[in-house]
């Protein structure tokens, strides 16, 4: 005859779980009566008869005292493991580009903390199956708590940038009902106090909220406040060679040299270039009144405030004798790439002008804030073409060529809390070139239309911006060396 077991039978705990001895051994715990015979048979005692009191041992209720609802009980950690296991994979689809291809450290450093947070949110939702369950763990309640933190500190950075524009993305329809999740996930835990049954649970409370709070700090200042980077800084040259005369034609051929260099650290895209040489006419005066009368009004008629008032010449015209594009622009211009070219363009013997000048332009993104596709960016469209997108008549709009592709942040946090922005490019050699970054542009006309505030801030997030140079020449200093036509 085998000895009967001396089983004790604890109170229910808040959730209905009764803990088990047997033999004044912890043997487990059950959910109800069913689960403790099963416990029982696994050690070997199939035959107790749970209503002797010789046997067993009830506190808090006798046989028949099982509060467990499992329905109540497993609804909240399905929710949990849902919402963890689903803002794990968002971490790691919008961290993974940056930790991976990100041109910038601190880019990286963000990309990886994202990924870091998903891995964080999956042990915490590994960690929800014991916590509510048997909690056979002390610390599952602590990694539960640490991943609905992280949840709630990304998905709420998330939420924060994307009410800076309130932009429609895919994205939205994750993160806003993550961040509302999450918050309910704290409440619940904060509420029964998970963090229990860990050594000094307090301070690792307090540890957590801290680091936690530390790390959304840390990504909403490197994502909403770009810090500052290394300076882009472009050598350009432009200027005039030697004339020669044309052997067999009464014009002159004048060479154009032309050069740019990327001093600085960072490489860039070349959204559009341009160079463009004019020729000037003046009106001139021996009285020398011309300053007196003229410098003003240029002004208020939107002249350029560099150009020189000069009391004998006055009412510059300048027309555009060629033009031309140092660059396609699908170029990438890297640190301490030195570019010249030369150029001869030609101008009759009897010239009008007095003056000659070149203009060159460069217009560029820094490659540390974004990328542009240029499968797309490179190809242009033909403005008077019918066949062609952006088809306008050139009666309404002139004749362009417009490049347009999509361009992305560095930074993915902000691709994800953003529409999709194109850059677009526009040249032609009747005027000056022109560019735009925005959502939506219209392309029907060479001046790009949008909004002007809105576009500046963009180019500012993406480092766009334009250097020049220029410079002059007398035109009889040029033909000095050119013999006079003799006469017929």
């Amino acid at each position: 005859m085998s000895m009967r077991p001396w089983v004790v039978v604890e109170a229910p705990d808040s959730r209905g779980l009764r803990r088990v001895t047997v033999g004044g051994a912890a043997a487990g715990s059950a959910w109800s009566l069913r689960e403790l015979h099963k416990l029982l048979d696994r050690l070997g005692y199939p035959d107790v008869d749970v209503e002797d009191p010789a046997s067993v041992c009830w506190r808090g209720g006798g046989s028949g005292t099982w509060p467990d609802r499992s329905w109540r009980r497993r609804a909240p950690g399905v929710l949990m493991v849902l919402g963890l296991a689903a803002s794990a994979v968002l971490n790691a689809v919008i961290g993974w580009p940056d930790a991976s291809g990100a041109l910038t450290f601190a880019q990286r450093i963000t990309g990886a903390l994202f990924v870091l947070s998903g891995l964080v949110q999956v042990a915490a939702a590994i960690s929800v199956f014991d916590y509510w369950g048997r909690r056979q763990s002390t610390v599952s309640g602590a990694i539960v708590l640490l991943g609905a933190l992280v949840a709630f500190a990304t998905d709420g950075i998330l939420v924060l940038m994307w009410l800076e524009q309130r932009e429609y993305t895919p994205y939205v329809l994750a993160f806003v009902p993550l961040f509302c999740w999450s918050l309910w996930a704290l409440f619940l835990l904060v509420r029964e106090k998970s963090w229990k049954g860990i050594p000094q649970p307090r301070k690792f409370a307090t540890g957590v909220f801290v680091s936690a709070l530390l790390t959304s700090l840390s990504l909403a200042y490197s994502t909403l406040y770009q810090p500052a980077v290394a300076p882009i800084r472009f050598a350009l040259k432009a200027g005039f060679g030697t004339a020669r005369a044309d052997r067999g034609r009464p014009f002159v051929q004048v060479p154009l040299k032309l050069s740019v260099k990327n001093t600085g650290e960072v490489s860039v895209y070349v959204i559009i270039s341009d160079f463009t040489v004019y020729g000037r006419t003046a009106k001139y005066s021996e009285r020398g009144n011309l300053m007196k009368e003229r410098w003003k009004d240029r002004l208020d008629e939107g002249g350029d405030p560099r150009e020189s008032a000069e009391r004998h010449v006055d009412q510059p015209e300048y027309t555009a004798l060629s033009s031309g594009r140092f660059y396609r622009p699908d170029k990438i211009l890297g640190s301490g790439q030195e570019d010249n070219l030369e150029h001869v363009f030609q101008i009759p013997r009897n010239i009008p002008y007095d003056l000659l000048r070149v203009d060159l332009q460069i217009t560029y993104m820094r490659q540390d804030r974004g990328w542009i596709d240029l499968r797309h960016f490179k190809k242009p469209s033909a403005s008077w073409h019918k066949g062609s997108p952006y088809f306008c008549h050139p009666s309404q709009c002139g004749e362009w060529l417009i490049y347009h592709g999509e361009v992305r942040h560095d930074n993915n946090l902000i691709n994800v809390t953003r529409k999709p922005r194109y850059v677009t490019a526009v040249w032609s050699p009747m005027d000056r070139p022109g560019y735009s970054i925005s959502p939506s542009v219209d392309f029907r006309t060479g001046n790009i239309v949008g909004d002007p505030v809105k576009e500046r801030k963009e180019e500012g997030r993406f480092g766009v911006s334009t250097v020049d140079a220029s410079s002059e020449v007398s035109v009889a200093e040029l033909l000095k060396s050119i013999p006079s036509p003799s006469p017929s």
